[in-house]
């Protein structure tokens, strides 16, 4: 613009200034500046910087637009998925049950004191939780509490029975040396009167300073231990519980009567996921809270992961059968609607949710009975990481 004043200021030399005209060349040049300043500019090819969003990456994980999910090799490489083909047949129908484990009654018990007193070490002294006990074995001693004037009581009985023992053995002696002309009857009825006052002694001698032992009932492990040296404990009181870890019982709680008649087959299911086979040995006939209980024996691998009063899950197997198809528990998940899917394979890189319909087959397994056809490949594995691609 500078350059453009100058020139006119210098196309007529020799003639006067003309303020008017050079005012109106200055306008009319600032007012087409501001017309090309308003006008928008066109960036070049490749520099459009408008509203429009970013293209996602054609080459990573991506959720489609139907709701299937794009997934290339590398990534379900990386994610560890692997599939099934799926095969529908005829599965026993299950039932899943609350239950909890208990002990064996003819292979444990509870070490409960008979009369009130102080508990003492026993021989191997005070046994603890998890120490392997047998059968007989003396865990702890408890002595008896007693008033001062029971222990009063109890000494003049005793320093009685010793006095007529005393008496009644000088008198044998005498009848002894008398054998001649003494019957032989009244002989042998002071020997027995002898004896029987010893004992009677003796008795009483050892209620003032006997202990009451506590034995083992069965042979087996410590699995509760409520005792300390000089502790003192009341009659009844549960002071060792033992327990044999390689035969437990668990009971569950059936709403249905008929699930105890049509039992084929269960199996005990840890919160963490362990599964114990079990054994079915018999239901009650008397209902307990609107349920019937129903008692089964572990067996097989797994016991190990049990303990006394845990709470499991029981999936009983009946003997009646459905048609599904049987897939791992965890290719169940949830879409955003709250709905149990299954992730199917239906291209080498495409993979398609499928609302199904499941129940438990054997806790670790479920059936899908309906939802799914067969021949499909499901995924079984990393399912849920298909599930969060977005």
């Amino acid at each position: 613009m500078k350059r453009f004043i100058h020139t006119l200021a210098c196309a007529r030399p020799h003639a006067a200034p003309r303020p008017g005209l050079y005012l109106r060349s200055l306008g009319g040049l600032l007012a087409a500046w501001l017309c090309v300043a308003a006008a928008p500019a066109w960036s070049g090819e490749g520099h459009d910087h408008g509203d429009a969003p970013a293209a996602a990456h054609a080459g990573g994980p991506q959720r489609l637009p139907d709701g299937s999910v794009f997934l290339p090799k590398p990534a379900q490489r990386q994610m560890a998925i692997r599939t099934v083909p799926g095969e529908r047949r005829a599965l026993p129908r299950s039932v899943e049950l609350n239950g909890q484990v208990l002990m064996d009654p003819n292979a444990g018990g509870k070490v409960q004191a008979m009369v009130p007193g102080r508990l003492e070490a026993g021989p191997r002294g005070l046994p603890s939780v998890g120490q392997t006990v047998r059968k007989g074995e003396v865990l702890a001693y408890v002595r008896p509490a007693a008033s001062s004037l029971e222990r009063a009581s109890q000494q003049a009985q005793w320093a009685e029975l010793r006095a007529a023992r005393q008496l009644a053995e000088k008198r044998l002696t005498r009848l002894r040396d008398l054998a001649d002309t003494v019957p032989r009857k009244e002989i042998e009825a002071l020997e027995s009167e002898v004896a029987s006052l010893g004992e009677r002694a003796n008795a009483v001698a050892g209620g003032l300073d006997g202990r009451d032992a506590l034995r083992a009932p069965a042979s087996g492990v410590i699995a509760a231990a409520h005792a300390v040296a000089g502790q003192v404990v009341d009659a009844r009181e549960l002071v060792f519980e033992i327990v044999d870890a390689q035969r437990l019982r668990v009971e569950a709680l059936a709403y249905d009567a008929a699930v105890a008649q049509d039992v084929a087959g269960a199996h005990a299911v840890t919160d963490g996921g362990q599964r114990v086979a079990l054994a079915l040995v018999g239901a009650a006939r008397t209902l307990r809270e609107q349920a019937l209980p129903i008692q089964f024996r572990a067996q097989g691998e797994g016991l190990g992961h049990l303990a006394i009063g845990q709470p499991v899950r029981v999936v009983v197997q009946t003997r009646s059968q459905v048609t599904g198809v049987p897939v791992p528990a965890a290719a169940l998940v949830k879409n955003p609607s709250n709905q149990t899917i299954v992730w199917v394979k239906t291209a080498p890189e495409r993979f398609e949710p499928r609302v199904v319909t499941a129940a438990p087959l054997d806790g670790a397994s479920v059936s899908v009975t309906a939802g799914l056809q067969g021949g499909e490949r499901i995924v079984t594995e990393s399912a849920s990481l298909i599930n969060q691609v977005r």
